[in-house]
């Protein structure tokens, strides 16, 4: 399938500058492309996934990607998508940002051959870039009203906006002119909300030399209900395995809903049609099985983290459905029960019944009592009715841990 079409089938294709023209382009020669990633954090999420897996899709296509990390715009901050002004952070702080970034960018990449890709930083050319050489030779080229009317910076005029972040639409067109005078790069890629952003850098090529080059979007990413992308109740899913465990980053895709599952598939994944329609008509008439969830989960686990920790992450998941806590190796338990409430055990020893309230399970005695009685206590994947119980040190899994379940799902760790 030709890439333009691939990218449409899988909703890729928000906004393009010329689509006959950029469709045309493609298949005529290899055409170089760029995305840029500012270093807000020390690690990407997985809001940052879909325009990185864009970039490989056209690498696999026979186009040369450029990764722009932006030690430059970041110290400045990208008004698009913030109802008020960004912190700005230190030069050390967004270097060493910076760095992360790239490193994190590399795996997902091809940096040999004849499409070989680029990761480039544009505080190279940004850093010695002077004030009165940034307004005589590029600002000239943006009239004010012309501004004021994209939708970066149009959405800040009432909350407020400085003349730092108004400025950045100027910075990200300058990248695209560098870029397009040394590199020949011809493409910018990038959400919906940078709409703005790369128009105003086509803008500035056409007008200072004269070049037809082409800007291209995708949606941003939300959840079926409007919520943020990537947000759980635990905080960000990060790419980096020691912010958001790989054991977590998995649960994060199997636990993605039947409205959004396939669209999922189709933005994250590299499965081709055919699989895809299968997923969602097994979706759509057996949705009990989640057998798309599962194929996501494993696809993109295994994208960011690699076989071996998906399979890990399968384990401690099948583990914790059927009860089989004891099978899992200790750093198996402290990877999938790192993020639930957790106990110390002071001593030795403990009744059940006083430690289930100590450590926050049941609200009383009295509760903890009825939750025995009633078979709602698991200790170690076993149902525990005896509300004499007496909870050891030595019993524990692994000789440190009791887990505790109270009801279906609500884990707790003893330590």
């Amino acid at each position: 399938m030709k890439l333009l079409e691939d990218l449409e089938f899988r909703g890729l294709v928000y906004q393009v500058t010329d689509r006959e023209g950029l469709a045309q382009r493609l298949q005529e020669a290899p055409l170089a492309l760029y995305c840029g990633f500012d270093p807000t954090a020390d690690s990407l999420h997985v809001g940052s996934l879909l325009p990185i897996l864009v970039l490989r899709r056209f690498q696999l296509a026979g186009h040369p990607p450029i990764a722009v990390v932006g030690g430059g715009t970041g110290l400045i901050g990208d008004p698009g998508g913030k109802a008020n002004e960004r912190t700005l952070n230190s030069d050390d702080v967004v270097a060493e940002w910076t760095g992360k970034l790239k490193a994190q960018l590399e795996p997902f990449l091809d940096f040999g051959g004849t499409h070989a890709a680029r990761i480039v930083n544009n505080y190279d050319w940004l850093g010695s870039l002077k004030a009165i050489e940034l307004l005589r030779e590029v600002g000239k080229h943006f009239p004010v009203p012309y501004m004021l009317a994209k939708d970066s910076v149009a959405s800040r005029l009432e909350s407020g906006i400085s003349f730092t972040e108004f400025s950045y639409m100027i910075l990200q067109a300058y990248d695209f002119f560098k870029l397009n005078q040394s590199l020949d790069c011809q493409l910018q890629i990038g959400g919906s909300d940078q709409w703005g952003n790369i128009t105003a850098g086509a803008d500035l090529i056409r007008r200072t030399a004269g070049r037809k080059v082409y800007g291209l979007t995708f949606p941003l990413v939300t959840k079926a209900d409007g919520a943020k992308f990537g947000k759980t109740e635990s905080g960000t899913v990060w790419l980096d395995p020691a912010k958001t465990t790989p054991y977590q980053f998995y649960q994060f895709w199997i636990n993605a809903d039947d409205q959004s599952v396939v669209r999922y598939l189709k933005y994250f994944t590299f499965l081709g049609r055919e699989e895809i329609l299968a997923l969602e008509q097994t979706t759509r008439t057996q949705p009990e099985k989640r057998e798309a969830q599962r194929r996501l989960a494993e696809e993109v686990t295994t994208l960011v983290h690699g076989a071996v920790a998906t399979r890990r992450a399968e384990k401690i998941s099948r583990a914790l459905f059927y009860g089989e806590v004891g099978a899992l190796a200790a750093d198996e338990i402290e990877e999938g029960f790192g993020d639930v409430p957790s106990h110390v055990l002071a001593g030795d020893e403990a009744a059940l019944v006083d430690l289930l309230v100590a450590a926050g399970i049941c609200s009383s005695k009295r509760q903890a009592r009825e939750d025995l009685g009633k078979g709602a206590i698991y200790l170690n994947g076993e149902r525990c009715a005896g509300t004499e119980t007496i909870l050891r040190r030595a019993d524990g899994l692994h000789g440190k841990y009791h887990l505790i379940r109270r009801g279906k799902i609500k884990y707790y760790l003893i330590r």
